[in-house]
């Protein structure tokens, strides 16, 4: 099973490749805003769903924003099967990571609480 996970693991990297450029170069959706970056892919072991964890820095509306990209996943996956040649295109399923913002606040939240240092 081992050389099967390495496969898994090379396909969601590229999924994730793409699906960056894609959402990044090819949406064209106003309801779509801020900053999109997909964070990581995780796709099912027999490759008909993949779990796309998008992190949204600065958008008009974050609801709105990931709903959008719920519609648009049937354009997105169209696009995605294009590039990445294999026989079935996963279904994609859309999912909020929220760590960099996370990792955003609690740096901010050190900042204050760390004393300034004089130099």
């Amino acid at each position: 099973m081992p050389e099967n996970q390495a496969r898994l693991g090379r396909i969601d990297e590229q999924y994730r490749k793409e699906l960056s450029q894609i959402i990044g170069y090819e949406l064209k959706n106003p309801s779509i805003t801020g900053l999109i970056s997909v964070t990581k892919v995780k796709v099912t072991n027999d490759l008909k769903y993949a779990k796309v964890y998008v992190s949204i820095l600065n958008p008009k509306n974050r609801k709105e924003t990931l709903t959008g990209l719920k519609k648009a996943s049937g354009f997105i996956r169209s696009e995605l099967a294009k590039r990445v040649n294999l026989r079935n295109t996963p279904e994609l399923i859309f999912e909020l990571d929220d760590s960099l913002e996370y990792g955003a606040k609690i740096d901010t939240i050190l900042k204050e609480i760390m004393p300034k240092k004089k130099d």
